[in-house]
């Protein structure tokens, strides 16, 4: 089910086309209305191997989940990034989403938590000029 207005969709990936803009990290969105585990974090870690996204080469994949009718979502990360950033790399980005995400903004929160992952993971990952779009920046829904 797809809680996003076509222009809503078309901002989304906009912000990852313009985030991978700033960082070799591949960034995806994953919606669904129903978290399928009591736990988002392990749903998306599940989404995450069910898109392939463990495949890029610096394994610096990032996949943002929601579950909008059940109102959970994780941010997750693969291993080449888990491996260079701190702790609570995600935390300012996660609460980020969570102010938009009370409001029922989820377009507007997708949008500027990857617009911050991106400026985030330029510090780890920068843009190379030789940089390829290695995962789609379209939204999967399930």
């Amino acid at each position: 089910m797809n809680p996003f207005t076509a222009d809503e969709q078309q901002r989304i990936v906009a912000s990852i086309r313009q985030a991978e803009k700033a960082t070799s990290g591949e960034i995806r969105v994953h919606v669904e209305a129903h978290c399928t585990t009591d736990d988002p974090v392990q749903r998306a870690i599940d989404v995450f191997a069910h898109l392939g996204m463990h495949q890029t080469k610096d394994q610096n994949g990032v996949l943002f989940y929601l579950a909008h009718a059940d109102r959970k979502f994780a941010v997750v990360g693969d291993k080449g990034i888990d491996a260079k950033v701190p702790a609570d790399f995600w935390e300012s980005t996660k609460n980020l989403l969570r102010s938009h995400f009370a409001k029922g903004a989820y377009a507007d929160g997708l949008s500027r938590g990857i617009e911050q992952a991106g400026q985030q993971l330029k510090q780890y990952f920068p843009y190379a000029s030789d940089d390829t779009n290695e995962l789609a920046d379209d939204i999967s829904f399930d």
